[in-house]
């Protein structure tokens, strides 16, 4: 709250009973798309119309530094015309969205509310303050892909702007193997999920599957999961190598066998004919 005995010192943050602010500290954001920052704040006594509070949101604890304003000339720049209060001030909103989403737009930004003719009656809110994180697509897979069988991977982003949803598309399938859903997750922040369920054939091996997001502005980011099958456990695998192995074990054994009988019964006629010839040489 400002300091209404020192003149000098502008504002600092709103920590007393009297006027509190409640902001969403950490919101994902989209390059292109835009972002809404939910905001709410309470003051004592009775309630104040829209027309005596003036609503300012700015840089970090640079009250100067204006990203909103009603008064457009007193907005920076790179803000005008995309930003704005979506809620009621009368109703202690203060909600903010900001359209077309810049990479410098990271924040923090905190808001600031002033009584219209009332000048020591100035609040900035530099305690609560939101953070931007530019998001990016995910693409997750349920299990390994086997060639045969089903396989499920979902792609999804996380954004903060329900009016602008971002586009998935998937680089194969149809209609009837892709299931999409959008789900508000936590305050400020929805995601949208694209799950695509095939079954992966040989020819997919060593292939890539691509997920694509189309955000607001025309902007697309594509995602890529290569595809590496394996091949599922068959009995047909495991029985006709052992057969074929026994089925040689047998051949080899029986090959051995009838040599063996060959070689005594050689030996033995041997033997015989060397016991005839010692009898006739005596």
């Amino acid at each position: 709250i400002e300091n209404k005995t020192k003149k000098n010192t502008l504002f600092s943050s709103a920590v007393s009973d009297d006027w509190k602010a409640s902001v969403t500290k950490n919101l994902d954001a989209l390059v292109t798309s835009c972002v809404v920052v939910p905001c709410s704040f309470s003051h004592p006594g009775k309630a104040l119309p829209s027309s005596k509070l003036r609503g300012i949101w700015h840089i970090s604890n640079d009250k100067n530094q204006v990203i909103y304003n009603e008064d457009q000339t007193q907005i920076l720049d790179p803000y005008k015309d995309r930003t704005k209060i979506l809620g009621q001030l009368g109703q202690n909103d203060c909600t903010l969205e900001i359209a077309d989403v810049k990479d410098h737009d990271n924040g923090p930004f905190c808001f600031r509310i002033e009584i219209v003719g009332a000048e020591s009656q100035k609040f900035s809110f530099v305690g609560d303050c939101v953070d931007l994180k530019m998001q990016q697509i995910k693409l997750t897979q349920s299990r390994a892909a086997f060639e045969g069988k089903a396989f499920t991977v979902t792609c999804s982003v996380r954004h903060t702007c329900p009016s602008f949803r971002p586009k998935l598309s998937w680089s194969r399938g149809n209609a009837d193997q892709i299931f999409e859903k959008h789900e508000l997750i936590s305050p400020g922040i929805w995601v949208m999920e694209s799950v695509l369920t095939f079954v992966p054939e040989e020819k997919d091996d060593h292939s890539q599957l691509n997920c694509t997001a189309v955000f607001h502005g025309g902007k697309a980011t594509t995602k890529t999961l290569h595809l590496y099958l394996k091949r599922a456990a068959n009995y047909k695998n495991i029985i006709i190598p052992i057969v074929v192995l026994v089925v040689t074990a047998g051949v080899i054994g029986l090959v051995s066998s009838l040599i063996i009988k060959k070689y005594k019964y050689v030996n033995q006629i041997w033997n015989k004919n060397l016991d005839f010839l010692d009898i006739a040489q005596s």
